[in-house]
């Protein structure tokens, strides 16, 4: 003969509500995790910093992008506070030159990116897709809009230079 206690337990094993249930906590944590990707809506940041850490763009070093032509991640040993975000380098000499000459080396735009900002919307720019054009640096969202930038930057820029005032406004200070 089985114990209260072992029927109690099989029945809620043999339970629908049991599958339910766990489909529900399933579809919880997917959402949840995914509310840790990048937000595809406005954002209020001047600059695209991580949440948690603000280290900006990722914790790339945004001056090897000039140096080395490439996307190069920083370290935690080389860092420097300025805009209210943390920048990363790979050596001192990258983080002595761009407090040098941060409207250089700092993205444009907070690092949002510009094929966005000039069709209204701040979405923030991925440190793996960049150009350099007239030696200043531009982070795009997605491969395509880095690509329609490079072939035609003048474009993106006079239409960013009509947008970009009013939606710099409804960013924080």
């Amino acid at each position: 003969m089985l114990s209260a206690a072992t029927m109690t337990a099989q029945r809620q094993e043999d339970s629908p509500l049991r599958l339910g249930i766990a489909l529900i906590g399933l579809l919880a944590g997917i959402w949840l995790g995914l509310s840790g990707l990048p937000a595809r809506a406005a954002t209020t940041e001047r600059i695209v910093v991580n949440r948690f850490s603000g280290v900006a763009i990722e914790g790339f070093d945004p001056v090897a992008y000039f140096v080395d032509g490439m996307a190069v991640q920083g370290t935690a040993q080389f860092e420097a506070n300025l805009w209210g975000a943390v920048w990363r380098f790979r050596n001192d000499g990258n983080r002595a030159e761009f407090l040098a000459h941060p409207e250089v080396y700092g993205p444009q735009f907070g690092g949002y990116d510009p094929a966005d900002i000039a069709r209204g919307v701040i979405i923030a720019g991925n440190p793996r897709f960049f150009v350099i054009s007239a030696q200043r640096l531009y982070l795009f969202s997605r491969e395509d809009n880095r690509d329609a930038f490079a072939a035609n930057p003048e474009r993106f820029l006079y239409e960013v230079g009509k947008r970009w005032p009013a939606l710099q406004d409804k960013l924080s200070q």
